[in-house]
């Protein structure tokens, strides 16, 4: 059988970059070799691009970029070009190949910014559309179409950085419509990077300064704080009427809420799958979901994070277009307690990708 080739992008100009790399490596660890020939190209941080001709273990530990097969690559925007590598010379050698996957987390990753390059080059690639992804990685329009479909959402207020930007007035506003204590979150973050929980004012302005930092263009959203506990969902497919749901999971924290210490290192946070719900609110989660993966336009793959409240309401958290694959994340864990292995995941995902 001829193999496809795969070329698997990682790392990335975000803050989510080291999280990139711990998700590839899982991920080539999976890979079933005997049906893809793999191209490794990494990201910097600065946002430069290189092929990588080294072993997996140089990535999980950030010492790929000094291996001696590092050279610059450039994907071309020009259909059927495909994939140009800078040799040491200077010429260019042109490097095809069958479908792209997209290991990164965040912005300039997951956004749609590097998914309209890969529709511009003709690629097919693993993972939503460029309108689909850079909708979900802002909240705000998250909310909007959620809201407009129907999906409930946490009540939300969204906050612009400006000259003339009052937060005093800001934060009465929040108290009188939202309530304390406030949650705060980067319009466009993952991993909870800048996200804070305030009840005081002072508490408040330290939080909104450090959101802002974490969206590019300092939009902040405000949300209610949702009295309950968050659980998720794993949906693939490209046809909305034939969609793969996993199991629904449980976080379980005893943080303000499930940060990144708690995600990626399991600090004071636990995380249950099957979650410990009733069938039929596992029922409904899971229509809910279906439903938000819809609305979105998604395809490929998305986590969709969800909360239960107190009265046993479901109500959408937010989506994430690239979940994370390390061997602890939540998306293939969902899908392997249906049955579906992390390999026999990566090669549904890329099948999906081709069909596009």
């Amino acid at each position: 059988m001829k193999k496809l080739k795969l070329a698997i992008i990682f790392g990335g100009q975000s803050s989510e970059y080291p999280v990139s790399l711990h998700s590839v490596g899982s991920l080539i660890h999976n890979l079933d070799m005997e049906r893809y020939e793999p191209l490794y190209v990494g990201i910097t941080q600065t946002g430069k691009w290189y092929y990588y001709g080294g072993d997996v273990e140089a990535i999980e530990h950030d010492h790929w970029q000094e291996h001696e097969s590092v050279c610059e690559m450039i994907l071309s925007p020009s259909a059927g070009d495909g994939f140009l590598k800078v040799l040491a010379d200077g010429t260019l050698e042109r490097v095809q190949v069958d479908c792209i996957f997209p290991v990164l987390h965040g912005k300039n990753g997951e956004d749609g910014t590097i998914q309209g390059l890969f529709e511009l080059s003709g690629i097919p690639y693993v993972g939503c559309g460029h309108m689909a992804s850079a909708l979900i990685m802002d909240k705000e329009m998250t909310h909007i179409i959620a809201e407009a479909n129907g999906i409930p959402c946490a009540p939300y207020l969204c906050v612009r950085k400006s000259s003339g930007l009052d937060l005093k007035k800001v934060y009465e506003e929040a108290k009188e419509k939202l309530g304390l204590p406030i949650f705060m979150k980067p319009a466009n973050a993952g991993s909870s990077f800048g996200i804070h929980k305030a009840s005081t004012f002072a508490e408040f302005v330290s939080g909104m300064e450090d959101a802002m930092k974490h969206d590019g263009r300092g939009k902040v959203i405000l949300e209610k704080t949702i009295e309950g506990f968050e659980i998720g969902t794993a949906v693939m497919g490209n046809d909305p009427d034939d969609l793969i749901i996993g199991s629904v999971d449980e976080i379980e924290t005893s943080a303000p809420f499930f940060d990144y210490e708690g995600k990626y290192n399991m600090v004071d946070s636990a995380i249950y799958c099957p979650a410990r719900i009733s069938k039929e609110l596992s029922e409904q989660a899971k229509q809910l979901a279906l439903a938000t993966y819809r609305a979105l336009n998604c395809r490929g793959l998305t986590r969709i994070d969800l909360f239960v409240t107190k009265d046993e309401q479901i109500i959408l958290n937010e989506a994430n277009t690239i979940p994370g694959f390390t061997a602890t994340s939540r998306y293939p864990s969902m899908m392997k307690d249906i049955g579906i292995s992390f390999t026999d995941l990566l090669n549904r995902l890329i099948a999906y990708a081709m069909e596009k």
